[in-house]
């Protein structure tokens, strides 16, 4: 992890599973499925039916917290957004790769100092459920 200004850190996870890069990015492109494979997710409000630049939506995650969101970036099979509010703004980039037997999902996290470590483990089963 390495320090990015004074109250932001970057660090990144990633985990490798069985699942086709094309089978991980159809689990990430349609955000109706994320509570499918991310545990911290509940359910998403997001009108396109893929992943669209500029497109913005609502996560509800557990314990009936709601955080809005807008898509950064999308390059098939990475992708990158921005959730949160506030100071509490979180970016996360996300990339696919193959790999023997299936493929690498990796986030890089950018976010307030206090955020990212209890980030890492759910963002870490979130990607061995997304690959699994």
């Amino acid at each position: 992890m390495q320090a990015v200004g004074h109250d932001e850190r970057v660090a990144s996870v990633s985990a490798t599973g069985p699942a086709t890069v094309d089978e991980a990015w159809a689990r990430y492109a349609d955000p109706r499925r994320w509570s499918d494979w991310a545990p911290q997710i509940v359910s998403v409000r997001y009108a396109p039916e893929r992943l669209e630049v500029g497109a913005r939506g609502v996560v509800r995650a557990v314990l009936g917290v709601q955080v809005p969101f807008t898509v950064l970036a999308v390059a098939a099979p990475d992708w990158s957004w921005r959730v949160g509010v506030g100071p509490l703004r979180v970016r996360l980039d996300h990339t696919l790769e193959a790999v023997e037997h299936g493929c690498r999902a990796r986030v890089v996290i950018h976010a307030p100092r206090l955020l990212v470590a209890p980030y890492l483990p759910i963002a870490w089963v979130a990607l061995r459920r997304l690959v699994g």
